[in-house]
């Protein structure tokens, strides 16, 4: 999503396909180390980020709960973002939570777990701004480098420019500052946006649907299995519906389809 959101960059996708080791590190490995190695990216409130440098939001505390699923001590990392899977790639850490949006393009590089929740890129402006997408002809529209919005916006027909940002914060001063008409941004993350700064942000449409999952690496079935079986376990008996309702007010599960 985000920020919105693997961002990795696409031309390096067919080099980690050719060369990456075979997997990571196994489920048996990861119990018998006692750890889980998890990775996010902590400037994503309010999914990752940090509150009195404790590192918190609504994934990492998923993150734990899987950990304890497994029976492991959870260990956190946090890179920039356009970095996450390249650290996943060189099997830096086991897990990625970090809002990553499961396309297929992200698929050719790792495997996706279950979505852990459902979202969109919602139109962000300045009150009175552009809501929808026939409105941003002729706009600038301010992104984050390397996010799945990214590729989408820039193939919007008539849209005036994108210029891009490493951080959300960064993104919106642009659009707060003038210097940019709006910025595509997860719906979460752009609710969160508009109770830190009330008045400031108009809310527009979801233009960009998009289902989110945590990354392992490629050939890791075990893992892989483990991690979707604890989601599953925690959307069962209640602690994800009670995390969920924690961050955003309602429970952010995907729909069945």
């Amino acid at each position: 999503m985000r920020h919105p959101r693997i961002r990795p960059l696409l031309f390096l996708i067919p080099v980690l396909a050719a060369f990456s080791p075979a997997q990571g590190a196994t489920l048996a490995q990861v119990k018998a180390s006692g750890v889980l190695r998890l990775a996010t990216e902590g400037n994503y409130p309010p999914f990752n980020y940090y509150k009195n440098k404790t590192l918190t939001g609504f994934e990492v505390d998923l993150g734990n709960a899987i950990a304890r699923q497994l029976g492991v001590k959870p260990v956190w990392t946090t890179v920039v973002f356009e970095s996450l899977l390249l650290g996943l790639d060189r099997d830096r850490y086991d897990l990625v939570i970090a809002s990553h949006g499961i396309t297929p393009d992200r698929l050719k590089a790792v495997d996706f777990s279950t979505p852990h929740y459902c979202s969109g890129g919602v139109l962000v402006a300045r009150p009175g701004g552009p809501r929808t997408i026939a409105d941003l002809k002729g706009k600038v529209v301010t992104m984050g480098v390397n996010t799945t919005y990214l590729k989408y916006v820039q193939q919007l027909p008539g849209i005036g420019g994108v210029k891009t940002f490493p951080t959300t914060n960064d993104q919106l001063n642009a659009v707060l500052n003038k210097r940019a008409d709006a910025m595509v941004l997860d719906r979460f993350n752009a609710i969160d946006a508009s109770k830190v700064l009330p008045g400031k942000l108009q809310i527009g449409n979801i233009i960009f649907p998009e289902r989110i999952g945590m990354a392992v690496r490629k050939n890791n079935p075990d893992l892989l299995n483990s991690v979707n079986k604890a989601l599953a376990t925690l959307m069962a008996d209640g602690t994800y519906t009670k995390l969920s309702e924690q961050y955003f007010g309602q429970d952010v599960r995907c729909p069945r389809s």
